[in-house]
């Protein structure tokens, strides 16, 4: 066993979750090789060429992932791997935070084709497919933003992938809408935390008022042209926000929590090119977050 690579209990808890290979076509490779192989490319940045032969044939494992990106397999596994946490108590639904980061896109990233990709004998558009590819210019060239949803346990429940200079406040709603945790004895999955926090970026009464349709309590500090427009259309403003000073201060853990995603080099510099692939590989690195033991 190479340096990152899953030991015997983390491939216990994750073995159970994966596909099951077809009856027609030839058998598939070693899954926990291939597994590792994808896993120590993500650790490292490293382009797919130049994985170490003890992992095979880099194509294979190159063409596991995008498949699997494509799929949405990446996805299923980590929405199965949250029930295993939240079945055994693991998932802290005391508060959820929100937050985003920008990554720097590689210079490889660029230069996809226009044209949608298909997924190869089912010709169907990759389920996370974006026909901008999730990439947006600035000064210092291309970035990628990454909007994280995370538990007060510092580990991630839903993502989404944008170009890195769309705004944080319209997100919001969508990366709430995709946390998905199904109950250990069925039933509908669970989708709202006991409280939600954010930072001023948050604030629009879209989203309070989202919040307040589904009686999600939440933290998020009013900026002052709100609170100022506010006061000055009077009783027609609304109310004042809420805010805990205690609650708040739990925000920096979806910040540890980027931060600990961001330890994943491809992760915090994007390589891959299409957008639904690096979604693939951001999901990839939040199940070995939740799997590490």
């Amino acid at each position: 066993m190479g340096r990152g690579d899953l030991t015997n209990d983390e491939w216990a808890r994750l073995a159970r979750h994966l596909p099951k290979p077809g009856r027609r076509g030839g058998r598939w490779g070693d899954h926990r090789r291939m597994i590792n192989g994808i896993l120590f490319r993500i650790r490292t940045g490293v382009p797919w060429r130049d994985l170490p032969e003890r992992f095979g044939n880099w194509k294979t494992v190159y063409e596991r992932h995008r498949r699997w990106s494509a799929e949405g397999t990446w996805d299923r596994i980590l929405q199965a791997v949250l029930a295993d946490a939240d079945a055994e108590g693991q998932i802290d639904w005391s508060i959820v935070s929100v937050d985003s980061t920008s990554c720097r896109a590689h210079q490889h990233a660029a230069g996809a084709p226009r044209s949608a990709p298909l997924i190869p004998k089912r010709r169907s558009i990759p389920r996370q497919h974006r026909p901008d590819e999730g990439l947006g210019r600035s000064r210092a060239g291309l970035t990628c933003k990454i909007h994280l949803a995370g538990e007060g346990g510092l580990w991630p429940l839903a993502l989404l992938i944008t170009p890195g200079q769309w705004g944080d406040s319209p997100q919001l709603i969508p990366v709430l809408e995709r946390i998905q945790v199904k109950r250990p004895g069925g039933g509908r999955p669970r989708t709202r935390p006991d409280h939600l926090g954010g930072d001023k970026a948050y604030s629009s009464r879209r989203n309070r008022r989202y919040l307040r349709r589904r009686q999600i309590k939440h933290t998020i500090p009013e900026p002052k042209d709100q609170r100022a427009n506010r006061c000055r259309r009077g009783s027609k403003g609304g109310r004042r926000a809420g805010f805990d000073k205690q609650i708040y201060r739990r925000h920096n853990e979806v910040e540890r929590t980027i931060n600990q995603l961001k330890h994943f080099r491809a992760v915090a510099t994007r390589f891959d090119k299409r957008a639904y692939i690096f979604h693939g590989t951001v999901t990839a690195a939040s199940i070995r977050l939740w799997i590490k033991t």
